[in-house]
């Protein structure tokens, strides 16, 4: 009996043209600490839907929301050229 992904080739080739190119890595690279930043804070989120914030819950909260902001920042300054004060060049 052949197994169906021996054959899945014949049926539909990987193109070349399907991987992401270096710009494209460079781009999700570039992005992923503010994804990274933006887990955290879904995580923080997360752990409320089944209990009320307490005081350690929402400090939680707000440093991943500001980290989230710092990360979109320093994307958007790096995006731009521009330098936060104190960033060294």
């Amino acid at each position: 009996m052949k197994s169906i992904a021996a054959l899945q080739n014949r049926v539909t080739p990987w193109p070349d043209a399907l991987e992401p190119s270096d710009a494209e890595l460079d781009a999700i690279e570039a992005e992923m600490p503010v994804v990274l930043a933006e887990v955290e804070l879904l995580d923080a989120l997360i752990v409320l839907l089944d209990r009320p914030a307490s005081e350690f819950d929402a400090r939680r909260i707000r440093r991943a929301h500001n980290r989230v902001l710092a990360a979109r920042r320093d994307a958007a300054n790096r995006a731009t050229g521009t330098q936060v004060s104190g960033d060294a060049a």
